[in-house]
């Protein structure tokens, strides 16, 4: 039986569109912050190293760090909802667990992750957990093992604190679609993997402004992004973005990529055609959820009918519609084709740059409810970055400014893509980037107040 949920991809988000292991990262590097703007006075360190070099130390124990995060998770779910399902109890007895081994004297066993809390997007099986990826046709569903990437965190030392909302089977750019209502965390100002190393993390570190790190570094910043159908205040973030890689030292030039607004077409037919295949093994039967039903085709349809949402079912029919005969090679094979191009492309332009940028969305996010009936605007907000699954690149976003909107302006992405296997160069990039960054906070105002 074939596992319901991908079991190889850890999020935020982390996918994989290509027959390849080429990866595409839409999460940052995380940075330690402002003193003041991070954690309230007590509250637990803010970085894996800290949290690590603590736990040793006797400074502070696992529980106690474990219960300063559960305590703001509670206090902010109600507004943010961003978890589905939240694992305190199991959270507190991983932590009084790992408190018992280093008193123990257990330091060569404690992994590089102990004591760090993880949310794991619900798309990742995660055992004895729910695992539904965010629909209901999966409502109960507890797998008896853990996705490669969450088995490799566990035995890291991380603490699996819940599973994360996403659209259904991440089907779409908000999660207003999804079989559990719950608000994105697509657009929200959050940076995610570890520092690299080769720089100090400081307040404001201008020694490496003054020694321009990206000294001889080439950036092509995509035309065709920042054009017609992007807002005019994420176009001007991301110039002052440019602006200050130049400042960096990098050369920075406009390239056109012709190929790039037929990206968006071909993903949708490719990937809907893959979710008519892939998803036909939802039927009630082996796992999730089942209805009652006089015969078996009563059982499939109407397990599938109640069990799955609008979206899905949408793809489906497309997807079922591409692939059936007499239109394979009118829609499927040329989507296959675009595909083709929109990756000869990219290769092109990262033969004479090293990094090619571009907004991360063509706008910021928008009210829940302002783009449910209209399909076509939703998958329009996905254009910047589907072309980076159709190639197979990695990619990273970083926050790099706000534009007018909510009670402390909603923040804009800068999204920076490499050629093949340059995820380190990536995160290099995008750590000078945000060290460099004066006046600007990397904490959600939510998390800010403490």
């Amino acid at each position: 039986m074939p596992p319901p949920l991908q079991a190889q991809r850890l999020l935020l988000s982390h996918r994989r569109l290509t027959p390849s292991n080429r990866r595409r990262f839409t999460a940052v590097s995380s940075l330690p912050s402002a003193p003041a703007k991070t954690l309230a006075t007590g509250a637990a360190p803010s970085s894996i190293l800290s949290i690590r070099e603590s736990l040793l130390s006797g400074e502070r124990t696992a529980a106690d760090i474990t219960a300063d995060y559960l305590s703001r998770l509670r206090r902010t779910e109600p507004s943010v909802r961003s978890f589905i399902h939240l694992a305190d109890a199991a959270a507190e007895r991983e932590a009084e667990e790992l408190d018992r081994r280093i008193a123990t004297g257990g330091h060569d066993a404690v992994g590089p992750l102990a004591g760090v809390l993880v949310g794991v997007k619900d798309n990742l099986c995660t055992a004895n957990m729910p695992s539904t990826g965010g629909s209901q046709i999966l409502d109960g569903y507890r797998p008896a093992y853990d996705a490669t990437a969450v088995r490799r965190l566990r035995e890291a030392g991380a603490i699996v604190v819940g599973k994360t909302n996403l659209d259904e089977f991440g089907m779409g750019s908000t999660t207003e679609g999804s079989g559990f209502q719950f608000r994105s965390i697509d657009f929200l100002d959050f940076v995610h993997l570890k520092d690299v190393p080769d720089y100090k993390s400081e307040l404001i570190p201008l020694d490496l402004l003054e020694s321009k790190p990206l000294n001889g570094m080439r950036i092509g910043i995509i035309q065709e992004t920042l054009g017609e159908g992007v807002d005019t205040g994420v176009i001007s973030s991301i110039k002052a973005a440019a602006s200050h890689l130049e400042q960096l030292g990098s050369v920075v030039e406009e390239v056109s990529l012709p190929s790039f607004s037929l990206g968006l077409p071909a993903y949708y037919i490719l990937a809907s055609s893959e979710a008519s295949s892939n998803l036909s093994r939802y039927d009630g039967i082996r796992y999730g959820r089942q209805v009652s039903a006089d015969d078996l085709n009563g059982l499939y349809g109407g397990s599938r009918a109640n069990g799955l949402g609008h979206e899905v079912k949408m793809r489906i029919l497309m997807g079922t519609y591409a692939l059936s005969a007499g239109y394979y090679d009118a829609y499927y094979k040329r989507a296959q084709q675009v595909r083709t191009l929109v990756k000869k492309s990219f290769n092109e332009a990262l033969e004479r740059y090293d990094i090619l940028v571009s907004p991360a969305a063509p706008s910021a996010a928008y009210k829940i409810g302002e783009k449910i009936n209209d399909p076509l605007a939703m998958y329009a907000g996905d254009i910047m970055t589907v072309n980076v699954n159709l190639a197979g690149l990695p990619a990273l976003v970083v926050p790099c400014g706000f534009v007018e909107g909510g009670s402390a302006g909603l923040p804009v992405g800068l999204q920076m893509i490499g050629s093949p296997f340059s995820e380190g160069n990536l995160l290099r990039v995008g750590h000078i980037f945000e060290q460099t960054l004066q006046n600007f906070s990397f904490v959600p105002p939510l998390l800010a107040e403490g």
